[in-house]
């Protein structure tokens, strides 16, 4: 096919989804630096999205899916269904865009799409960035990219700027570190116990401890706080989401589950310290943090015993505080 003046990414999830999918971004950019890149997301991701040099216009669904789009002032010559989404497909098909890319096992990829990659999600053993890379092939682009390459892709260089508030937070002496320790029920969770655990063998002359989370999940940090809020600064429920992402751009470290947070400091080149089950598709082999300093902890074997009661995950919890710190003091020293 002809290279088209300018792509949509379509990618209508979550954060550490959208994270993972910035380097199709700048395999675009970097092949073709003339091209308009376009970036079809929610009005949750635009942040993360507006973060990436490489990416010159957003897209919401909702405006997709009922207005007229323009790149730039450019019809949209091409689209690439990195996310399946049969209505964006079929809007993707009713706007005439000319070059329309998906999938061959969607059934409606058949009827909207008119070019195919042959890719099957959940039987590959690549880790989700490069599977949203394998998309590119009908542009050319048929490189098989290593994690270590893909880290120097991930780029999210405009930031937002911190508000003194939360820089005067900030104890420049200290390593600075956020423990992130819920997911919105999207992974598998450290327990409270083990993160109460954590913080009491970390230096408090050395460390300063942030606790993170949404204005939902305050009372499930609660029990938390109750113990150990004397050694930690709660900033759960405070921020935006582009303030957060500038909050920790300014820290040192971050540790969570497979969550968005972890991909967020992984890309910006923090300590992201993940925490994963050894189970298949949520192992780390397919949903790791990608960046020079992330490091993840995880058993060494094949386990489904959490499968179907996500609720406790016993080779999570065989991951003991007492690791974590020693990583964490391997940087301090």
């Amino acid at each position: 096919m002809n290279i088209p003046s300018n792509v949509i990414i379509s990618r209508t999830d979550s954060i550490g989804d959208v994270v993972l999918c910035l380097p199709v971004a700048a395999v675009l950019k970097q092949r073709f630096p003339n091209m308009i890149i376009g970036f079809l997301g929610t009005s949750y991701t635009k942040t993360i999205i507006e973060c990436c040099p490489y990416i010159d216009v957003f897209i919401d669904q909702d405006d997709f899916l009922t207005k007229p789009v323009t790149l730039l002032g450019e019809k949209p010559e091409c689209i690439l269904h990195i996310l399946p989404r049969s209505t964006l497909a079929k809007r993707a098909k009713q706007l005439g865009i000319p070059s329309r890319i998906g999938t061959v096992n969607r059934l409606y990829h058949w009827f909207y799409c008119n070019r195919w990659v042959r890719l099957s999600r959940k039987s590959s053993p690549l880790h989700e960035a490069q599977l949203n890379l394998q998309l590119l092939q009908p542009l050319g682009i048929k490189d098989k990219f290593s994690l270590s390459e893909i880290a120097d892709l991930i780029v999210m260089s405009n930031l937002p700027a911190l508000p003194s508030a939360y820089a005067k937070l900030l104890n420049p002496d200290k390593f600075k570190l956020i423990l992130h320790p819920k997911s919105r029920g999207s992974a598998r969770e450290w327990s409270i116990d083990h993160y109460i655990t954590l913080i009491n063998l970390l230096d408090t002359d050395k460390y300063q401890i942030f606790i993170s989370g949404t204005q939902n999940e305050k009372a499930d940090l609660q029990p938390l706080l109750d113990v150990v809020g004397h050694r930690v600064t709660d900033i759960s429920g405070l921020m935006n989401l582009a303030e957060f992402i500038a909050f920790i751009a300014a820290c040192d470290g971050l540790v969570a589950c497979s969550t968005g947070p972890l991909h967020i400091a992984a890309a910006l080149q923090k300590h992201a310290i993940g925490i994963y089950p050894p189970m298949k598709p949520i192992h780390p082999g397919r949903w790791q943090p990608i960046g020079k300093q992330a490091k993840v902890f995880v058993l060494n074997k094949i386990c489904n015993d959490c499968r179907k009661d996500k609720t406790y995950c016993p080779c999570t919890q065989s991951i003991q505080p007492s690791a974590i710190q020693s990583y964490l003091e391997t940087w301090i020293q």
